[in-house]
């Protein structure tokens, strides 16, 4: 509501008020001064009167202004009243459409929302059924993959158990030197089965040297060389190494070990293995045992250089694979030369029967030329002729018959007559010549 109007009234009467009250007093002031003191209290008491008739009169005017501001001030307040009221009315009325659009649009959002909260709860439980069922299946499969596992594991400890028995067996077996012997021959045998080596063909076993002495295994080597090996191997002292109980027995083991290698490495170079005109510059020493292979090189880092420096190889059965793959490929090479140069001289041969040949074609193909130009002139050139002094016998024979040939060609010479014998043998020349096979359409000319 617009109070302003109001206001400007009430200050206006409220001045006007002042105003009198002011100028009623300057004038009891002014009149109050030279008279005596009676005179001064009488113009007192009239000015007493004279300001409370004023008063009154002033209270009157202000009372009347009052009204009036109060009047004009009610009906304007109605008037704005009237407009707030309509004004709010319609505020309420559009407030009341905006609530009812809005409450529209949210009860459709609200259903939307909810529609798609069902679709998700559906989407949800569907994805919670397929993960209740994969769960499932996991637990199922866990329970075979445990069940298996546990199967798996009885089968490894009983596999343990007769692994460990079979190494206490085999740890007996190698205490006696030769069981170890045999059993190196076996693990040789494996790896030459393995490389593809035939005995009798690519190797032999215990086959005596020229010298006397026989090693384990003689590999045969193109150009009528071969290799031997030998697999006996010290191991004593190895087991005692495993089966030590403080580290200076293992270590005292461990040199004891170092040292029975080397010895077995000088008494195999002191065996006449090597032959400059039948063997190869070197003999190998096969150990039996990756492990011990390891152990040797892990406690003698020198042994290998002392090894070959008395031309023993020491093999392991990794590397003794390796070495008879080489000597298996070299053999194949040398066959495969062998082969190749056989396969050369059968060339050879065939060039030369080959240019035999051609000669013998070349003449028979002259030969064959020279019956073709002869048949060709006897069934050509020949025929021709045979076949004109036919046709003139033919002719003579009509004429003398008094044929029609005769009148129709008079301008024809005529020949003197043939001697019988003569026409006798055109007659029988022209009976053979016409029983001839007829020649090509390409011989004719």
């Amino acid at each position: 509501m617009d109070t302003a109007p109001l206001a400007v009234g009430v200050a206006i009467v409220l001045a006007v008020a002042l105003a009198a009250g002011l100028a009623g007093a300057l004038a009891a002031a002014a009149r109050l001064g030279p008279e005596g003191p009676a005179g001064r209290r009488d113009a007192r008491a009239a000015e007493q009167r004279r300001a409370a008739e004023h008063q009154a009169t002033l209270r009157a005017a202000v009372d009347a202004a009052v009204d009036t501001v109060v009047k004009v001030a009610g009906d304007r307040l109605s008037a704005q009243a009237e407009a707030g009221s309509r004004e709010l009315a319609s505020r309420q009325q559009a407030f009341a459409q905006q609530v009812g659009e809005l409450r529209g649009a949210m009860v459709d959002q609200m259903a939307l929302r909810d529609a798609t909260v069902v679709q998700h709860m559906g989407d949800v439980r569907s994805e919670l059924a397929r993960v209740t069922e994969l769960v499932a299946a996991l637990q199922r499969e866990r329970a075979e993959q445990q069940g298996r596992v546990e199967t798996r594991l009885t089968e490894v400890a009983a596999a343990s158990a007769r692994l460990a028995e079979t190494t206490q067996s085999l740890r007996q077996a190698l205490a006696n030197p030769k069981a170890r012997g045999q059993w190196g021959e076996r693990m040789a045998d494996d790896v030459l089965r393995a490389a593809g080596l035939v005995e009798g063909i690519s190797y032999r076993k215990q086959s005596a040297t020229a010298a006397g002495t026989v090693p384990d295994f003689t590999f045969l080597l193109p150009g009528g060389r071969v290799l031997h090996m030998d697999v006996k191997f010290p191991v004593d002292n190895y087991l005692r190494y495993l089966e030590a109980g403080s580290d200076r027995e293992r270590d005292r083991h461990a040199v004891a070990f170092v040292r029975d290698v080397r010895a077995r490495v000088r008494e195999l170079s002191g065996r006449v293995y090597i032959d400059p005109d039948g063997t190869l510059d070197e003999v190998l020493l096969f150990i039996p045992n990756e492990a011990v292979y390891a152990f040797v090189h892990e406690h003698d880092r020198d042994l290998v250089e002392v090894a070959l420096g008395q031309k023993v190889v020491l093999c392991s059965p990794s590397t003794l694979f390796s070495v008879l793959s080489v000597i298996r490929q070299a053999v194949e090479q040398t066959r495969l030369q062998r082969t190749s140069d056989e396969i050369l001289a059968c060339l050879a041969a065939f060039e030369h029967q080959w240019g035999k040949f051609s000669d013998a074609l070349d003449k028979v193909g002259r030969s064959l030329d020279t019956v073709r130009r002869s048949w060709d002139d006897l069934a050509g050139t020949r025929r021709r002729q045979l076949e004109r002094q036919l046709d003139r016998v033919g002719e003579l024979r009509t004429r003398r018959e008094g044929g029609p040939v005769a009148e129709a060609a008079p301008a024809l010479a005529t020949p003197e007559p043939a001697a019988p014998e003569v026409a006798a043998a055109q007659l029988t020349v022209d009976a053979d010549v016409r029983h001839l096979p007829r020649p090509p359409a390409s011989a004719t000319g």
